[in-house]
């Protein structure tokens, strides 16, 4: 395993671009599975998760062409043409939760679909029962055996039918799972509380490439009207929401100026508005956004939550901001119930935190962190403690990036574009 060594107090200064969104690339690869054609899916990026996911579609029987022209992601040409069987197995699953995404596409497509439980994973359980409902609306059978989710098409039908489906709690799995089915009902589906992310409006224009009859995808109230068979996807994954905010937040962090070109400033929406509130100096343009860092760190608290609220994939690297901040601050949870492991490991740099409930309270001390190693938890902790690290006075060794493999691609190689000391090296 490998880790990262990082020597802090240089500030971040420059621009960088930042990969194809992960959350967007999974859903939308997964798609390629309704027609049996050849799809074009640009800037996939290149991260562990995509490997696996390259991994599920060989085992659907899907061949793929990856054409890397790039220096950062690559194209991949996906002929959905062989698609030979209805079942994900479990160790394939069990490796990447997304997997399950393969659920709707494959029930519509092969009339049945045999997909593994995910399980849990370490920032929370995350169950499915949302996904199963909303399939269950359009009239898939659907049982439980043995660790797996066997799905059918309606007795007597070889097509879903389209319906109202209500989602008590909004989920972005379960939205992204329930409009691929959708697309190859009968009728139209009326999805309402759906989830708003960015990343459900691009998996909805992903499918329109492909003939997709969708509308209000980005609002809470999809209408998806069904089509008999869709055409090949031309896509491509725009830049990622979530690593574009790592190094933005990372630029006032260390005191430095960054700029993220072709960031979507009305994707990262909260996270710009809570950075100004912070002290630092926000540009949004058509090129892309701007931080330029505060003499000063202002305390902000934050409470994470659907979008547009502030995500909770960006809630660790806001905590590191928030230990240098010069005051107080509370981050409260609202997503996930195990999303604080990074906290221990910030307190053997320095932090003064103190976990109460779904909320972590934050004594906020400018210049408090100092080097010393630590151990990621999480993909989101790893990002959390490698900007930590980059703030930090002295030596930070960061183990465990295995897990930020699975989200930002070529971490190092950006960050020292942007003048930090870091090196990756193996863990002994």
């Amino acid at each position: 395993m490998d880790k990262f060594i990082i020597e802090g107090g240089k500030p971040l200064r420059g621009s960088l671009e930042v990969g194809g969104a992960k959350n967007c690339a999974l859903p939308v690869l997964f798609a390629t599975l309704l027609a049996p054609k050849k799809h074009v899916v640009g800037n996939v990026p290149r991260l562990h998760d995509m490997e696996s996911t390259l991994k599920m579609l060989v085992h659907f029987g899907c061949s793929v062409d990856q054409r890397h022209s790039r220096a950062y992601g690559s194209d991949w040409i996906v002929d959905a043409a062989g698609l030979n069987t209805s079942e994900a197995p479990y160790d394939l699953v069990r490796k990447m939760r997304a997997s399950f995404l393969s659920l709707g596409p494959l029930l519509v497509r092969r009339g049945q679909a045999r997909v593994s439980l995910p399980g849990g994973c370490a920032i929370g359980a995350r169950p499915v029962d949302l996904h199963l409902m909303a399939l269950e609306k359009l009239g898939a059978r659907i049982e439980q055996k043995s660790g797996y989710v066997e799905a059918k098409l309606p007795q007597g039908r070889d097509r879903l039918k389209g319906t109202t489906v209500i989602f008590p709690l909004v989920s972005v799995g379960a939205t992204e799972n329930l409009v691929m089915a959708a697309t190859l009902a009968e009728g139209t589906t009326v999805i309402e509380n759906a989830a708003k992310e960015p990343e459900i409006r691009d998996l909805c224009e992903s499918l329109i490439s492909m003939g997709a009859r969708i509308q209000g995808h980005g609002s809470s109230k999809i209408l998806v009207e069904g089509v008999p068979e869709l055409g090949a996807m031309n896509f491509r994954i725009p830049p990622d929401r979530i690593e574009a905010a790592t190094y933005l937040i990372g630029a006032q962090l260390t005191g430095g100026d960054v700029t993220v070109k072709g960031a979507n400033a009305e994707d990262l929406g909260v996270v710009l508005d809570y950075l100004e509130q912070t002290g630092a100096k926000v540009t949004r343009s058509a090129e892309g956004v701007r931080v330029e860092s505060s003499p000063v760190v202002k305390p902000v608290d934050v409470v994470t939550a659907p979008f547009p609220g502030f995500p909770t994939d960006v809630q660790a690297q806001w905590m590191a901001l928030m230990t240098i901040a010069d005051g107080d601050s509370v981050v409260t949870e609202t997503i996930f119930e195990n999303r604080f492991m990074h906290v221990p490991e910030l307190r053997r740099m320095g932090a003064q935190l103190d976990v109460v409930g779904s909320s972590v309270r934050i004594k906020g001390r400018p210049r408090c962190l100092e080097g010393a190693p630590v151990m990621a938890t999480d993909l989101r902790a790893s990002a959390c403690l490698i900007l930590a690290g980059l703030g930090a006075k002295g030596e930070t060794s960061v183990k465990r990036i295995y897990h930020l493999d699975r989200g930002y691609e070529s971490m190092e190689n950006k960050l020292q574009s942007l003048g930090a000391q870091v090196e990756r090296s193996a863990d002994t």
